[in-house]
């Protein structure tokens, strides 16, 4: 059975521009955060973050003045960004 593809291009409105691109930036600096707290906890004491502690700890980030930024998008895309990076230590 031959693969078969389908592509769509999309239209956003200017809004959808400036939430799509919050959103991509929000889940880089999520992605990038936890990694360089991955790596430094297994240099420091060859243990690793697990997931739940990571989403755990998004949620208080989350609370904090400086990161009150990431309340502005959806939260499903920054939990997925974890999920994917503690996928790839997994791997």
């Amino acid at each position: 059975m031959p693969n078969k593809a389908c592509k769509f291009r999309l239209y956003p409105t200017p809004a959808q521009k400036i939430l799509l691109a919050k959103t991509f930036g929000c889940v880089r600096l999520v992605y990038n955060h936890w990694l360089d707290r991955k790596i430094s906890q297994y240099k420091e004491y060859q243990t690793t973050l697990s997931y739940t502690f990571c989403a755990k700890e998004l949620a208080v980030l989350k609370k904090t003045e400086e990161y009150a930024f990431l309340k502005e998008v959806d939260s499903i895309s920054l939990q997925q960004s974890l999920r994917h990076l503690d996928q790839a230590f997994q791997n």
